[in-house]
């Protein structure tokens, strides 16, 4: 993590390290197998790569295009871009992009791949219901994203689990669907579907634990920086009470865009659902609230 005055997090740090081996791991013994079966990957591996290129160094126009962002001036913009200074003076890091998406869903989102490429959005609609504190809380969350660098190794953990799925329809529609290696054996397109979705599914559950205490990591370093942990957690009661009164048809075209958002736009409550979440329960991330907040008060 580049310096800034965030509080680190070797936790947040070991994960994303672990996160990454573990998936890169899975996805060379994934190839490996692939090529055994007979599986042309070069292709997809290339237009792959290129794909993730893009990606990682054009994450912060592409979120900002998909969530109808545009980046404000400090004229347009006064309120917003005072409290973005004031965070940044206070964690001594680069002023990222500020931008505005005009949507109703109170919520906020930060991407870019380092300090220098970076953007923080808020929504209209969180604009309209925040007061100036509980609106620094949650940008001081944001913020803390970018300085830990978790927004670009989610972008490359997130992107990994599409290969699987280019590699299945490869094997699908290059006429391995019905190949056999022997006249009693299945066919070879139904092993590669397999394990492909094998793949996916265990690529998808570690990067949302990831993605989970990352979270955390950012609700923890945002109220250390601001020392208003009550602030953040205002916010965080406000926008989830909000969420509840706005249309299902919005929060349902938000919520591709979950695992970037300050809080997601729906949230089961089932063991699946939390198994399968992009951020821990409200419950979890107000009591660790409660307990910096104790922390603070006792000079801890």
């Amino acid at each position: 993590m580049a310096h800034t005055r965030f509080a680190p997090d070797r936790g947040l740090t070991s994960r994303m390290v672990l996160t990454m081996f573990l998936l890169g791991l899975l996805y060379v013994v994934f190839v490996g197998a692939l090529v055994a079966l007979g599986v042309h990957t070069v292709t997809v591996l290339l237009i792959a790569s290129i794909t993730l290129l893009v990606q990682y160094f054009m994450s912060d126009r592409i979120a900002l295009f998909a969530m109808h962002g545009r980046v404000v001036s400090p004229q347009e913009a006064p309120e917003l871009h005072g409290v973005i200074d004031r965070l940044c003076g206070m964690a001594d890091m680069p002023k990222p992009r500020v931008a505005i998406a005009d949507s109703d869903v109170p919520n906020a989102f930060a991407t870019g791949r380092n300090q220098k490429n970076s953007v923080v959005c808020a929504t209209t609609g969180l604009l309209r219901r925040l007061d100036r504190a509980e609106l620094e809380g949650v940008l001081a969350h944001e913020m803390s994203h970018v300085a830990h660098r978790d927004v670009a190794v989610m972008t490359i953990a997130s992107f990994l689990g599409i290969v699987a799925g280019l590699m299945t329809r490869v094997a699908l529609y290059s006429g391995l669907g019905g190949r056999r290696d022997n006249q009693n054996g299945p066919p070879i397109g139904v092993i590669v579907m397999l394990v492909s979705i094998l793949v996916y599914a265990v690529s998808f559950l570690l990067t949302r634990a990831l993605s989970r205490y990352r979270e955390l990591a950012a609700d923890r370093a945002g109220a250390l920086l601001t020392q208003r942990p009550s602030a953040l957690a205002s916010a965080l009661v406000k926008v989830s009470g909000e969420m509840a009164r706005i249309p299902t048809k919005d929060l349902r075209e938000a919520e591709p865009f979950n695992a970037f958002f300050f809080a997601p736009a729906l949230a089961g409550r089932s063991a699946l659902t939390s198994l399968m979440a992009t951020h821990p329960p409200l419950e979890r991330r107000l009591e660790q609230l409660r307990r910096i907040s104790a922390q603070l008060g006792q000079g801890v």
